[in-house]
C-alpha cells in the first residue's frame, strides 16, 4: 500500500529558519560582495540571530513539526530565548576583535557561531533521539573550529584539540547510551522510549540512560569530564569563551531534560542517584580547584564546573520547582557569566590570558569597568539583591523539598568557598596598586555588550519575578507527558 507522504510543519521551526536561511545568506553574500572587509555581513550575522530571537516573541511557534521529532512548547520558547541571547551578546562583542584579529576570515567565525546557536536552539523542541543527536553535534561542531581560531596561539590549538578529544567522546558514549535506548523499545521517539521504561525497568535500560548522561556531562564540563574546561577557555578567544561557557551549558540541559523527565521520569528516577551523586562532587571540585588559579580565564572556568554542579542538583530534583528553578538557573548564570567574560576580554585588550595582578587597581583604570565585574562576581557568588542570588536560592529550596539536605548544607559552603575565590578578584580591582596607570579603552559594541549584561543582572535581580513565571511555566511544559 503506497501513503501520500507527510508534509513537515514548519511553523514551529520558524525561529530556527531564520537562522538556517540567514546563515546560508551570509556565506552567499561573502562570495558575491567585492573587497576585503567584511565588516557589513558581521553586522548581518548579528540581525540574523536577532530576528531569530525576536520571532520567539512575536512568531506563534507551537506545535510539532516532521511528523513529531520536534515540538515547541514554553520550555522550548525560553531556552531559545536563553541560546539567541548568548549568541546574539557573542556576535556583537566579536565584531571589532574579529575585524581586527581576523579580518580575512570573518564570515566564517559568524556563520559557524550562528549554526553553533542553531543547534542548541533545536536542541529545546527535540522529541526524537536521531534529531537530538544531529541537534547536539550541530551545536558542538563549529565550536571545535572556532576555539582554535587563533591558530597562531598555542594555547588555542591545545585547548581547542582537548575540547575535539572530549566532544568525540562524548558523541560515543552518548551515541552508545542512546543506541540501547531505541534498541530495547524499538523507537527514536523519545516519549515512547519512556513510555516503555516504565513498563520495562531493567538494568540495561538503566545503563543507557547514565551513558546517556555521561556523553552529555563531557559537553556539561561536570566531574568528572572537566578536564577540557580550563584549557579551552583559556586559549579561545573571549567572545567565544564566553558563549562556550553558557549556550552549550544551555543546549546539553535541554537534551538531558527531554531524555530523563517525560512519562513522571521514566529515566530520571533510575540515574537519580548518579545525578545527584555528580552534582555534589562537581559543586566540591570546581570550586576547590577556582581556589589557587591566578589566571582569570581559569578562575572563572571552574567557577563554571561548580555552577554546573548546582544545575545538576535542580535537575535531579525532577519536580516542579526543581525544573523551574533550573531554567531560572540556566538564564541567570547565563547573563552573568556572558558580562564577566567579556569585562575579562577587555582587560586582556588582546594581550593574552588576564591574571589576577591585571585587575589590580582597575577601578583608576577604568572605573566603569571595575563596577560592572565587581556586579558580575556578586552575582555568580549568590550576593543579594542581583540576580545569581535568586537563582542559587531557588536551587537550594527546590533541593530541600526534594529531601537533598545533605547536597543544600554542601552547596552553601561551596558558596562560601566561592565568595573567597570571587572577592580575590575584587580585592585585587578596589584595593591594589595597579601595575599599569594606562587608562583602558573598551570598543563600543563591547561596551553595549558587557551593559546589556549588566542591566538584567540588576533589574532581574531587584525584579525575578516575571522571569521566574516564564520557568514554572517552561517546567510544567518539560513534566508534562504529551505522546505523540
Amino acid at each position: 500500500m503506497i501513503t501520500a507522504p507527510v508534509i513537515a510543519d514548519f511553523a514551529p521551526l520558524g525561529a530556527d529558519i531564520i537562522l538556517l536561511v540567514g546563515a546560508l545568506s551570509i556565506i552567499l553574500a561573502d562570495l558575491i560582495l567585492p573587497g576585503k572587509d567584511r565588516v557589513v555581513l558581521a553586522w548581518g550575522s548579528l540581525l540574523v540571530v536577532l530576528a531569530s530571537f525576536i520571532a520567539t516573541f512575536t512568531l506563534d511557534l507551537s506545535g510539532v513539526a516532521w511528523g513529531g521529532v520536534y515540538a515547541t512548547d514554553s520550555a522550548t520558547i525560553l531556552i531559545k530565548q536563553i541560546v539567541l541571547f548568548c549568541g546574539a551578546i557573542a556576535l556583537l562583542a566579536s565584531i571589532h576583535p574579529v575585524q581586527k584579529q581576523f579580518p580575512r576570515r570573518q564570515t566564517e567565525y559568524h556563520t559557524l557561531l550562528i549554526f553553533s546557536v542553531l543547534g542548541a536552539s533545536l536542541l529545546a523542541g527535540a522529541k526524537d533521539i536521531v534529531f537530538l543527536a544531529v541537534a547536539f553535534e550541530l551545536m558542538g561542531i563549529p565550536l571545535y573550529v572556532l576555539s582554535a581560531y587563533d591558530r597562531h596561539k598555542p594555547t588555542a590549538v591545545e585547548g581547542a584539540l582537548k575540547l575535539v578529544l572530549s566532544g568525540t567522546i562524548s558523541a560515543a558514549v552518548l551515541g552508545f547510551g542512546l543506541s540501547i535506548l531505541v534498541g530495547m523499545a524499538g523507537s527514536t521517539t523519545i516519549e515512547v522510549i519512556a513510555a516503555y521504561v516504565t513498563a520495562h525497568p531493567s538494568p540495561i535500560v538503566l545503563l543507557g540512560g547514565s551513558l546517556a548522561f555521561a556523553g552529555v556531562g563531557f559537553k556539561l564540563g561536570v566531574f568528572p569530564f572537566h578536564q577540557w574546561v580550563p584549557d579551552t577557555y583559556q586559549g579561545a578567544t573571549i567572545p567565544i569563551v564566553a558563549f562556550l561557557s553558557v549556550a552549550p551549558k544551555v543546549g546539553g540541559i535541554a537534551a538531558l531534560s527531554r531524555v530523563l523527565l517525560p512519562h513522571n521520569h521514566a529515566l530520571l528516577s533510575g540515574v537519580q542517584p548518579v545525578i545527584f551523586g555528580i552534582a555534589g562532587a562537581t559543586i566540591i571540585i570546581g570550586n576547590m580547584l577556582a581556589l589557587n588559579q591566578t589566571s582569570v580565564r581559569r578562575l572563572l572556568a571552574y567557577s563554571g564546573v561548580g555552577h554546573m554542579g548546582f544545575a545538576l542538583l535542580a535537575l535531579g530534583t525532577g519536580t516542579v520547582e526543581g525544573i523551574s528553578s533550573l531554567l531560572f538557573y540556566l538564564a541567570a548564570y547565563a547573563v552573568t557569566n556572558l558580562g564577566a567574560f567579556l569585562v575579562v576580554g577587555a582587560v586582556e585588550q588582546g594581550k593574552g590570558d588576564a591574571m589576577l595582578s591585571d585587575f589590580q587597581g582597575l577601578d583608576r583604570r577604568n572605573s566603569a569597568l571595575a563596577a560592572a565585574m565587581l556586579v558580575f562576581l556578586l552575582s555568580l557568588a549568590g550576593i543579594p539583591f542581583v540576580i545569581g542570588f535568586w537563582g542559587k536560592l531557588a536551587v537550594f529550596i527546590a533541593a530541600w523539598g526534594a529531601g537533598q539536605i545533605g547536597l543544600v548544607i554542601l552547596g552553601a559552603l561551596m558558596s562560601v568557598v566561592g565568595l573567597f575565590y570571587y572577592m580575590r578578584i575584587g580585592r585585587s580591582i578596589y584595593m591594589s596598586e595597579p601595575l599599569e596607570t594606562t587608562p583602558i579603552d573598551v570598543p563600543t559594541t563591547v561596551w553595549v555588550a558587557i551593559g546589556i549584561t549588566l542591566l538584567l543582572v540588576v533589574v532581574l535581580g531587584l525584579y525575578p519575578a516575571p522571569l521566574y513565571s516564564l520557568a514554572q511555566e517552561g517546567a510544567v511544559a518539560l513534566l508534562a507527558f504529551t505522546a505523540i
